[in-house]
């Protein structure tokens, strides 16, 4: 079959991965991987977080913040 791709050629395919970046690396690609994909979902389903939409000048909290 082909295109199928099986446990074996995943296996291999993260051993290649493993030995080009190292075990210390991965994570951080593993998190910047993520966050852009959850990036282009909201680009393209045009949701926001609720932290993005609510920006509050930092003028405004140290004014808060002294009264």
């Amino acid at each position: 079959m082909p295109g199928f791709v099986g446990v074996p050629e995943l296996l291999l395919l993260g051993l290649v991965v493993l030995l080009i970046f190292g075990p210390k690396r991965l994570p951080e690609m593993g998190r910047s991987i993520g966050r852009g994909m959850r990036e282009f979902k909201d680009s393209i389903s045009g949701d926001r977080h609720e932290a993005d939409a609510l920006v509050v000048p930092e003028s405004l909290t140290r004014e808060h913040d002294a009264a």
